[in-house]
């Protein structure tokens, strides 16, 4: 008998100040909050529709360095449009390479930008269908 995959449930990114990060997935990538249960001033869920769901938890500390290879990619209809709205937020975006303001070109023809959130956590941003 075979068995039925298992299926992505949430994201949890551990922040140190809940109210900025929520600030800013709300803003950068437009995520809309959904209930959670704790209801402790610690949690902030967001919808990521079928993916499933995004979970800020406040409680992280300070000045953590993370690897670009460990970040969460979202996909948006155009790079361009997004960059612009980078940039009136002040938000630095880079290639992978780490060129500042360059966009990253895959063999398959996606383009790619990559940026950190408040907390230092790496973000890529690309154009696949």
């Amino acid at each position: 008998m075979a068995q039925t995959p298992a299926v992505l449930n949430h994201i949890a990114v551990y922040v140190t100040n809940l109210n900025k990060s929520t600030s800013f997935y709300e803003e950068v990538f437009s995520l809309k909050i959904i209930p959670e249960p704790f209801k402790d001033g610690k949690h902030t869920w967001f919808t990521l529709g079928k993916a499933g769901a995004l979970h800020l938890i406040e409680g992280a500390k300070t000045d953590q360095n993370f690897d670009r290879n460990d970040h969460l990619c979202f996909s948006v209809p155009s790079i361009d449009q997004f960059i612009e709205l980078l940039k009136r937020k002040n938000v630095q975006f880079e290639d992978w390479a780490g060129k500042v303001g360059a966009i990253n070109l895959r063999v398959d023809g996606v383009k790619q930008i990559y940026f950190k959130d408040p907390d230092g956590h790496w973000l890529e941003v690309n154009d696949a269908k």
